[in-house]
């Protein structure tokens, strides 16, 4: 896992090489000052020499303006080392993310997977920025400091050093510790995360339903679950930093006593002492980098390791010899098809939601799915761009396999309008060219216009630059089913499926989306989910879809005049129709 971290450095070692030298440069500054300082005790003031303690105040002082400077690239640069380093590991995590089969999205929240993109990916920044250095510039004032010291008296720098293999000792004992409750407040981080992205998004729901307590409720168990998590971890660091700010201390006073024992025998003067004491300080401040650098260590590898898990993930598979087809006629075959849902959890596994479904739908014609909800008919849709894979069977478009073409080129040959229409935040004009992002304005009004929702537009202050808010809150559903209408207009597919498209709307509404829809299907192959039955009346055959099969197949006159399951639901629609 290290050396795969470690590969995000390569494109930034140039700025990464100049931090090091940066951060050598002021450690290499801090190792000069003590003999500078033990120089002026022990000679230049007893001999009274003031112009050599001036020149040596000066070279410090040139020292200390160096450092200063030499510190701000290590802070500046340095930070950016690691913002860049991050930013591409989310932009990594992104294109992951696009091209994940959707099965994942189903068992991942979203606010889980934003909480690895964003909170994790910060703590990694960090890492990747104060890792390499401190332990650099720790390792150089270790060494350094430890020459120098047992230059001055090697017997008393064994003595000190002899208390570094306990601090080492209980900062690895500790590890798995925080490795454990650090991993846990990551989990219950994310968790928060998900729940507020959850209540932000359903507030308008929770706010009709007059569920403000229970979201409260809701929030307040993931909440505390956090808060014993984050205690958790607290509680871990506590112990840690106690334990070796206690070590750490217990060294110093070995400096002093056994420092004062030798001066007071004449082994050192009163430079080497001060001089010592100094160095000692210096020691000890590696060794607290050492202690920070490992909390550093366990949350960004914490979060690292969370970010391997996701690009670990499989990709939706594509086969080398795949073809991009170009431009498909549209005439779709189901050849015994079955297929159900995966869960992760094996309680949840269901029974398959097709089985050995066998259909035809001839280039150009429109067929309609109905039938009892759960029958399979939505499932059905999404199998036609591959969003899932059949388990047994296969579908052909043009007498050729869809999982022989690649999903890029299937998809491009096919336009969705579904119930639950989502528009990105942005302006109509943009989620308009969502279906050619290659269109001209020309080609966007032109889009707008067969939907019929050009003039609506115009009416706008804004017109084609309106912001629609997140995912088209500040447009009625009409509105935005319309403008999903235009895009594919723009898109110009083989294939249309209509999933529910109206079945949210009002009648005067749905009648000008109707004749939208219509327009639209004209010479294109066309399947339609629809549970009012009075909008398929025209449809080339309609299939009723239960969670045995094809129940019935036919014309509507023909289903009619069947009386089976068809007529028994159009008939009832139309008598409650007619009653309301």
């Amino acid at each position: 896992m290290i050396r795969r971290f470690l590969t995000y450095y390569k494109p930034h070692i140039r700025l990464f090489t100049i931090d090091m030298l940066c951060a050598l440069i002021v450690a290499g500054c801090d190792l000069v000052y003590p003999i500078i300082a033990r120089n002026i005790i022990n000679t230049y003031v007893p001999q009274g020499n003031m112009r050599l303690l001036f020149i040596w105040c000066a070279v410090m002082l040139g020292l200390y303006l160096a450092k200063a400077a030499f510190n701000y690239v290590v802070q500046y640069w340095g930070h950016i080392v690691g913002v860049r380093i991050q930013g591409d590991m989310r932009r990594d995590m992104f294109e992951h993310l696009q091209k994940l089969p959707f099965a994942f999205f189903d068992e991942n929240k979203t606010g889980v997977i934003m909480s690895r993109m964003i909170n994790d990916l910060f703590d990694i920044s960090e890492l990747a920025h104060h890792g390499p250095e401190d332990v650099f510039i720790s390792a150089v004032m270790l060494l350094g400091s430890f020459a120098v010291l047992a230059s001055i008296d090697l017997a008393l720098t064994l003595i000190v050093f002899i208390a570094v293999p306990f601090v080492i000792w209980f900062a690895v004992h500790t590890r798995k510790h925080m490795r454990d409750a650090f991993a846990a407040t990551r989990e219950q981080t994310a968790e928060i995360n998900a729940s507020v992205e959850t209540a932000i998004a359903g507030v308008r729901v929770s706010r009709a339903y007059t569920g403000e307590a229970y979201e409260a409720s809701r929030f307040a168990q993931a909440n505390s679950l956090f808060m014993r998590a984050r205690a958790a971890a607290y509680r871990v660091m506590g112990w840690f930093y106690s334990g070796t700010g206690l070590l750490t201390d217990l060294l110093y006073l070995l400096v002093l006593l056994f420092g004062g024992v030798f001066f007071m025998r004449g082994r050192i003067d009163a430079g080497d002492f001060a001089a010592y004491l100094l160095y000692i300080t210096m020691f000890l401040k590696p060794i607290n980098k050492f202690i920070t650098l490992f909390e550093q260590l366990q949350s960004g590898m914490t979060g690292f390791a969370r970010f391997v898990e996701v690009m670990d993930e499989p990709i939706e598979q594509e086969d080398a010899s795949a073809l991009d087809a170009g431009t498909l006629c549209g005439e779709i075959r189901f050849d015994h098809v079955s297929f159900q849902y995966r869960s992760s959890d094996a309680a949840d596994a269901q029974s398959h939601v097709i089985t050995d479904l066998s259909l035809t739908i001839p280039v150009g014609r429109t067929l309609a799915l109905v039938g009892p909800s759960g029958g399979g008919k939505t499932t059905l849709c999404n199998l036609i761009p591959r969003f899932y894979d059949v388990d047994f069977g296969g579908i052909s478009i043009d007498g050729l396999d869809i999982r022989t073409l690649k999903r890029s080129a299937l998809r491009r040959n096919i336009g969705i309008v579904a119930q639950d229409v989502f528009l990105f935040s942005g302006t109509i004009r943009e989620n308009i060219a969502y279906g050619d992002l290659n269109a001209t304005d020309e080609q966007v009004i032109e889009a707008a216009k067969r939907a019929n929702i050009h003039e609506y537009i115009l009416t706008l202050a804004q017109g084609y630059n309106t912001d629609v808010g997140e995912r088209g809150i500040k447009l009625s559903g009409g509105q935005k089913q319309r403008i999903a209408i235009a895009r594919v207009f723009l898109k110009n597919p083989a294939i249309l499926i209509l999933d529910e498209a109206t079945s949210a709307l009002d009648n005067h509404t749905e009648m000008l989306i109707q004749r939208a829809l219509t327009d639209l299907a004209k010479g294109r192959t066309c399947i339609v989910v629809a549970h009012r039955l009075s909008t398929i009346k025209n449809a080339d055959e309609i299939v009723v879809l239960t969670k045995q099969g094809i129940a019935e197949q036919g014309s509507h006159a023909a289903l009619m005049a069947a009386e089976g399951m068809y007529a028994a639901l159009y008939n009832y629609q139309f008598r409650v129709e007619g009653e309301s």
